[in-house]
């Protein structure tokens, strides 16, 4: 035995140092080797990096970031509990949930709203690193932390912008991917206990968000078979419990809703709501080009140009090349025990997941007719950015490692050079966002003072289009409450109908509406010759009217 402040290496089964302890006083401490170390500095500064972004409120805010803003208001006071988000029934509300107590501390605003977001982001990459570590190598987990590190404007978004779901699903899944891995290889000294609250993440992430549904049923499948028939018994009571408990939310607002308001009702509905019926190659095109580079964090916000649209084109050949690789490495492993074959069992389940992803997505007309919005659907797809690149680290370990043959030589000298590139090519995104960033923040104090120049007039009931009203709500605390009118002035998408029918009753509502809008010009042909009169201030690219009487052409 090593005697005190001997240091003991242990080695995973590539025969890569994982682990350093050393005895202290009786007892056995670990130590961080290099790649912890590089990778813990990475990733604080991948926290940092959004902590300055999360204080000056970058990227901007929206009235859908504001309805969320607003629900943990309600939650916090007590007001209301929702399930899902104001005016639909499939996004859960767990982001609200988790700000509400700051809000009921600090107040509303946008930096307090984001915070919880922050923290999510840490976890997830705490237990990326984990997970690429159990499963891969330990330097590559520092690579991948790398990466996760790097936030273009799509990828910050994703990850800060309370705008349901991608932020915390992300770590549960990894989560229960660990906990597979762990219990596969006798890990975790609590089984039952670990079973319990794999259900309940998978529940919990059900009511989150639909999106994650492609994991959560590969990662069960996994658990399946880790645990096998120890599932038939109290172990799969325990698994069943947990995801209805997590589920909970779901199940009973689905059970009292309407006919045609359940979730999945509602998504078909949303799913065909823009009418077009692209082409297989115009989806493909869209998804392959713009949609997964931009989620990938290798393009700026409006789009891809030609070489970092080239990695969409590679992504599904990476898919495939890592799926046999790890198809190879579990037969090579049969009659071996679970704990070998655990980690190309949980290689297989990442790709499956990423594969089902891209292909639901494609799958949605959105995908051709607005690939830059709907990009932020396949952000889940960081889940298995270690399993889809492990085939590029791998060549090119290879060749650093003096592999025979020239063909080998050149393929690591590809792989690495794709990596490379593939950091590179992110940093400079993030790089473009960062200088570009100025209009944001302009757009952003605009906001601000439009909500301060609306209460300084002493409005407190107006009207205005979809993506002014929630975030002047939220930007003056529900000091003015603010109904949402269409182009025609008729009564637009109000997601919460109290703002409506308070706003309703005013007997003198004012108008927030953008400078040239059709509902702007909508109004000064209804006011006429008292268009000029009515207007009281004009502020950011918006204008505020304030009428004799009030202007409801819908009555």
């Amino acid at each position: 035995m090593p005697h005190s402040g001997q240091n003991d290496s242990q080695r995973d089964d590539g025969g890569v140092v994982v682990s350093t302890v050393q005895r202290h006083r009786g007892r056995w401490r670990p130590r961080p080797d290099a790649p912890a170390l590089v990778a813990f500095l990475l990733g604080l500064a991948g926290v940092g990096y959004r902590l300055v972004l999360t204080v000056l409120t970058l990227p901007t805010a929206n009235s859908d970031e504001a309805t969320f803003g607003l629900a943990a208001m309600h939650i916090a006071t007590g007001r209301e509990h929702p399930v899902f988000l104001y005016g639909q029934r499939y996004m859960g509300m767990a982001e609200s949930y988790l700000a509400a107590p700051l809000i009921a501390v600090a107040g509303p605003s946008w930096p307090v709203l984001r915070l919880p977001l922050l923290v999510l982001y840490a976890i997830f990459v705490a237990l990326m690193y984990r997970l690429t570590r159990r499963i891969c190598s330990p330097w590559f987990a520092t690579f991948t932390v790398g990466l996760l590190a790097i936030g273009p404007e799509r990828v910050v978004r994703d990850q800060l912008t309370v705008v349901g779901g991608r932020p915390e699903v992300k770590p549960a899944v990894v989560l229960m991917l660990l906990m597979a891995v762990g219990l596969a290889q006798r890990r975790i000294r609590h089984r039952w206990l670990a079973v319990a609250l794999f259900g309940l993440l998978a529940g919990l992430a059900t009511w989150s968000d639909w999106l994650i549904v492609p994991y959560l049923a590969v990662t069960g499948l996994l658990l399946v078979w880790v645990c096998g028939r120890e599932l038939v018994g109290w172990a799969g009571v325990l698994l069943i419990a947990g995801f209805l408990l997590g589920a909970a939310p779901l199940i009973r607002d689905n059970l009292v809703a309407p006919p045609g308001q359940d979730s999945l009702s509602v998504l078909r509905t949303v799913d065909a709501g823009t009418g077009a019926h692209p082409t297989w190659a115009a989806r493909l095109a869209g998804g392959l080009l713009e949609g997964v580079p931009l989620a990938g964090g290798l393009c700026p916000a409006d789009g891809c140009a030609r070489g970092p649209a080239l990695f969409g084109l590679l992504y599904p050949l990476l898919l495939a090349a890592a799926a046999v690789l790890a198809v190879v490495a579990y037969r090579r492993a049969v009659g071996r025990p679970a704990a070998v074959r655990v980690g190309p069992a949980a290689h297989l389940t990442l790709l499956a997941g990423a594969g089902l992803t891209l292909l639901a997505y494609v799958r949605s007309p959105l995908t051709a007719t607005d690939p830059l919005s709907s990009a932020r659907y396949l952000s889940v797809l960081q889940i298995s950015l270690p399993a889809v690149l492990w085939p590029l680290w791998l060549a090119a370990a290879h060749a650093r490692r003096g592999a025979v043959g020239v063909a080998s030589r050149a393929g690591g000298a590809v792989a690495a050079a794709a990596l490379a590139a593939l950091a590179t090519v992110s940093l400079a995104a993030t790089v473009g966002f960062v200088a570009g960033a100025g209009g944001l923040r302009t757009e952003e104090r605009q906001a601000r003072r439009l909500a301060d120049q609306v209460r300084r007039l002493g409005l407190h009931e107006v009207y205005g289009e979809y993506w002014t009203c929630n975030r002047l709500i939220f930007n003056t605390g529900e000091e003015v409450a603010c109904a949402v009118l269409d182009g025609q002035l008729t009564p637009g998408q109000n997601r919460y109908p109290p703002y409506w029918l308070r706003v309703g009753r005013a007997a003198r509502p004012g108008y927030v509406l953008a400078t040239g809008s059709p509902a702007e010009r909508r109004l000064r042909a209804l006011l006429g010759d008292r268009a000029e009169d009515a207007k009281v201030a004009e502020l950011g690219g918006y204008r505020v009217y304030h009428p004799e009487t009030a202007v409801r052409p819908w009555r």
